[in-house]
């Protein structure tokens, strides 16, 4: 009798043995799968990663405390950059991050909108200021326009959408309306594109009854698709190749530790997301198109933009 308990201990010991093997085997795994993640993206940051020319905004009293979660906005820039040209930021977003009220707020700047060129001391449109001088006048007169601190921004270069929606498997988007563009013929409703035929539907914008408008929806359209595709990722093949795409194409003054900090204490704002318009007009100066905003809506917009980023 007690022979045959020993054994029965014995075999549950076994057992217990190579159950915590095997569970061990698969910590082990899935730690190692953690750190190529983690190690990947770490690489992508520090690829993508621009040394700021400026500690904090004219426009900001105090730097920002992502610790202790204060209010942020960032500027996405999608830049048309051609061999030989410099190009010009054809996508302005500016996004303001309140991790407190958990909301958010985008507003998409039309690229023909009339303003000064800060640094320059011209009226210009406002995708100008980015050929005229970069980075860092794209900005300021961005932060002049809607009179707010743009604490970050991130530049993509276009041509890398392409790359991406491949890389991705292709996106799904529903297309208002049918129209040709760049050879490829779109159909309305709901349609699959590859990475070519997503660039020609982000970029037409003159057979598109709403303008720049229209274009920036169809740009929005081609991010969320990506987005989605890149939640379903079924293998680390796949991981790697959108972040060695994105490192080459992507460039931001967010180190990767702010990163980190960001996902760790703004997320959640991701939930509650607010798209505002800017109001304004077409008009001819001088035989030249530009979008007018008038004072009063710059106000307005402005105002909602900075209780929104808490500032006085």
């Amino acid at each position: 009798m007690r022979e045959q308990l020993n054994s029965k201990n014995r075999k549950k010991r076994k057992w217990l043995w190579i159950t915590l093997s095997i569970l061990g085997v698969l910590l082990i795994g899935i730690s190692a799968y953690v750190y190529s993640i983690y190690s990947s993206v770490e690489q992508a940051a520090s690829q993508m990663y621009e040394q700021p020319t400026r500690e904090v905004s004219e426009k900001r009293i105090e730097k920002v405390e992502y610790t202790e979660k204060d209010p942020i906005s960032i500027l996405i820039m999608g830049v048309d950059e051609r061999t030989g040209d410099i190009g010009r930021s054809d996508t302005m977003i500016v996004i303001t991050v309140n991790p407190t009220t958990q909301s958010m707020k985008m507003v998409s700047i039309p690229r023909d909108t009339r303003t000064e060129m800060v640094g320059k001391g011209t009226q210009d449109k406002i995708n100008h200021a980015y050929a005229f001088g970069g980075t860092d006048m794209a900005v300021a007169t961005v932060e002049n326009f809607l009179d707010i601190p743009i604490d970050h921004y991130i530049k993509v270069n276009m041509e890398s959408f392409q790359e991406i929606v491949d890389a991705v498997g292709g996106v799904t988007v529903t297309n208002p309306f049918s129209f040709t563009e760049a050879g490829y013929t779109f159909q309305e409703g709901e349609i699959t594109l590859n990475g070519a035929q997503a660039l020609a539907y982000s970029r037409m914008r003159y057979k598109d009854p709403r303008g720049d408008f229209g274009r920036q929806d169809r740009q929005k359209q081609i991010i969320l698709g990506i987005i989605q595709k890149g939640a379903s990722f079924s293998s680390i093949n796949k991981f790697d190749d959108v972040l060695t795409i994105l490192g080459g194409n992507v460039k931001t003054d967010l180190s990767f530790d702010q990163m980190v900090d960001i996902q760790a204490n703004y997320k959640e704002a991701r939930h509650s997301l607010e798209q505002l318009q800017i109001k304004g007009s077409g008009e001819k100066i001088n035989g030249i198109y530009y979008y007018t905003v008038p004072e009063d809506e710059q106000v307005k917009l402005s105002t909602t933009l900075r209780e929104h980023l808490e500032l006085k």
